[in-house]
């Protein structure tokens, strides 16, 4: 087993590598950038413009560079940069790391990636690491209690559903599961704001943040029942359609190996229905089902709670990960890139391991190359 976890760490390296490098040369190719943006804010007279070219790490404003110079247009690669002094343009390149060729760049940032260095935001005066740090409690805290939430709800009422299968409890769970997948979480989201966040109706649960202002003050109870209050309805919204898809795979997961014949052979050995259902069938059954819980994992902790977040004014990495694409603020686009590939691979080997521990058949070791 040491061997295979040893190869799977390796193949990490190579895979990472892919991933950063096929992203790195669309974004060479892609429209618009840190520079042309700055030169849009410039063209357009924004007050804004000029305290983010110097809280980027450098200030244009002196040494005789003047942002309404009369250069030569013509001899600047960027749209928009007529009346732009090229010299100025240049030091813009400069300080965004673009005077250099496109290899140097890669190779740099993958060296830094390595000891995780993220460097600094283009147009935030904070390193993206603290900003990644900021931001982590919110994902991590939307990411983990739902998908705890979605599985402890879909696991045994896939398993009733199977058990029970044709029955009435089966007909109408079904409905329910179907409708409740059907409905968006971010319109969901909507109704318990009307609800029960003083939308309309009641007032019982907070509007934004994850913990109230005075957290600190309170006893340590006292701050587990405020931070669970602040996610009570943002985790409900959440996974009001993340358990549908589980729930009907766990169901027909175990319907398949209930049909089978060592159930048959169990039963007629004089085994309890129970002794059967979670001594033999549950083994197999959930074999399946634990393939699917690191794409329900990593698409709940980084990307499914884009809108969630906006919604309930919780600022987590879903959130500033589409404002930076928009915003073109590369070093927080690689960088979240960077640690949603590296928590994927490891969520998957995770994964695996916990396949040995349900099925000691299971060896990985033995598989073909």
């Amino acid at each position: 087993m040491l061997a295979y976890i040893a190869r799977r760490v390796l193949l990490m390296i190579p895979t990472i590598l892919g991933i950063m490098l096929i992203s790195f040369v669309l974004v060479q190719f892609a429209p618009g950038g840190p520079v042309e943006r700055i030169i849009a804010q410039l063209q357009g007279q924004e007050s804004s413009a000029s305290s983010r070219i110097s809280g980027g790490g450098g200030d244009f404003s002196g040494g005789g560079q003047s942002a309404g110079g009369t250069g030569d247009a013509s001899s600047s690669r960027y749209r928009g940069a007529q009346g732009l002094d090229p010299q100025f343009i240049k030091q813009l390149e400069a300080q965004f790391g673009f005077d250099k060729p496109a290899h140097e760049r890669f190779l740099k940032m993958i060296w830094d990636y390595a000891r995780f260095d993220f460097g600094k935001s283009y147009f935030r005066d904070i390193s993206v690491l603290e900003l990644i740090k900021e931001k982590l409690p919110v994902s991590i805290s939307l990411g983990l209690w739902m998908t705890l939430l979605s599985y402890a709800i879909s696991v045994p009422l896939g398993i009733k559903k199977a058990v029970r299968d044709g029955s009435s409890f089966d007909i109408w769970t079904s409905a329910v599961v179907i409708i409740g997948y059907a409905i968006p979480g971010f319109l969901f989201a909507i109704l318990l704001i009307v609800l029960f966040a003083g939308g309309s109706f009641w007032q019982f649960f907070p509007l934004r943040g994850l913990t109230s202002e005075n957290w600190a003050l309170m006893p340590w109870y006292a701050q587990i029942a405020d931070y669970f209050w602040h996610l009570a309805l943002p985790i409900t919204a959440m996974a009001l359609g993340a358990f549908a898809t589980s729930t009907l795979l766990t169901k027909n997961s175990f319907l398949d190996e209930i049909r089978k014949q060592y159930v048959l052979t169990a039963r007629m050995k004089g085994l309890s229905e129970r002794q059967v259902l979670y001594g033999h069938v549950f083994r197999n059954a959930m074999l399946i089902v634990i393939a699917g819980f690191p794409g329900a994992f990593i698409g709940a902790f980084f990307a499914g709670a884009l809108l969630i977040e906006t919604i309930f004014s919780l600022d987590g990495l879903g959130l500033l990960s589409f404002e930076s694409i928009v915003n073109r603020d590369y070093p927080v686009v690689f960088a979240n890139l960077y640690i949603f590939s590296l928590v994927g691979l490891a969520v998957n080997l995770v994964s695996d391991l916990t396949y040995t521990w349900i099925d000691p058949r299971i060896d990985f070791e033995t598989r073909e190359a």
